[in-house]
């Protein structure tokens, strides 16, 4: 059975849709799949043992009918995406059955549950979502000296998702007696790591490492994997360490975090504002004071660690 699935965009989305692809895998008896997204997406996903091919997706349309020709046909087609393109993505694709996520028919419950209940329509059948998965490949296997505390100080999304880097900082600066701290990050997030470095080492702080725009995805999977504290926002890398039950507290400021929180991580704590403005979905905030991070502090994350020690 030869599947093709379209993958979200975004590394958190990619993630969350893990639990469907394995319903997918599990509803056929014997599948070989070819993975089509972003390059972010596609190296996330690309050790999936069932992957035969990847293919990574230009946005521009003449390169995208281009591609289709190249890929030759399909037993079905899944797309987990809504977006117009994929449509047209969908109409080119040469498949018996054809399948497409439909983001206005699956609102008001969590991203994953979306996601597993397209495939559950899409072939009449009645899975539930299980845990996160990722496949890793070339785990490193450094032993720790002692045990590793990631901060994850961005959001690709928009600076209203950010919590502020000196409050990260104090955080860290807390609890680097008993843990090596690494922070983690896209090119984009450069100056925030920066801003945490700076206020370490004006601490006198050195157990530290600063992996901002230094990792590649499968790398960044495999450093999160092996972490013993998660300090994040509401992104991609915090879904990354769902799949592995890493111990996180995730900030949440103006998303969902009944859509979007970690999927059946027990060891899983939010820290928000209960405003009566959140959530508002902006990606700045509308009325420019950002209460929804601005008053969360370094003791409120600070409190919730201490539930895992």
């Amino acid at each position: 059975m030869k599947l093709l699935i379209e993958l979200p965009t975004w590394l958190g989305d990619c993630v969350m849709t893990t639990p469907a692809i394995e319903n997918i895998v599990n509803f056929y008896n014997n599948v070989e799949i070819t993975f089509i997204s972003s390059f972010v997406s596609i190296e996330a996903m690309k050790n999936h043992p069932k992957v035969v091919k990847t293919v990574v997706l230009d946005k521009k349309y003449s390169t995208l009918y281009k591609t289709v020709r190249e890929l030759g046909d399909f037993d079905v087609f899944f797309s987990f995406r809504s977006s117009i393109r994929s449509k047209f993505l969908k109409f080119l694709i040469s498949a018996d059955s054809k399948y497409q996520f439909d983001k206005n028919k699956y609102t008001n419950c969590h991203q994953v549950k979306k996601y597993n209940n397209f495939i559950n329509d899409s072939l009449n059948i009645n899975s539930n979502p299980r845990k996160l998965k990722l496949y890793k490949h070339n785990q490193s296997s450094d032993v720790a000296q002692k045990p590793i505390l990631g901060i994850n100080p961005g959001a690709s999304y928009g600076s209203a998702k950010r919590w502020y880097p000196k409050e990260f900082a104090k955080v860290a600066s807390e609890l680097s007696s008993q843990y090596d701290i690494v922070i983690f990050g896209g090119p984009s997030e450069k100056d925030i790591a920066m801003d945490i470095e700076k206020s370490l080492i004006e601490k006198d702080i050195n157990n530290y490492q600063n992996l901002v725009a230094n990792t590649t995805i499968p790398e960044l999977i495999d450093h999160i994997s092996k972490l013993d504290l998660f300090i994040t926002g509401d992104s991609g890398p915090m879904h990354v360490a769902a799949a592995f039950q890493v111990p996180t507290v995730a900030i949440f400021g103006p998303t969902k975090d009944d859509e979007t929180s970690q999927w059946m991580n027990d060891k899983s704590i939010i820290v928000k504002q209960n405003l009566d403005c959140q959530p508002c979905m902006k990606r700045t905030c509308p009325l420019q004071h950002h209460n929804c991070m601005n008053l969360i502090k370094a003791t409120d994350v600070l409190s919730a660690v201490k539930t895992f020690i």
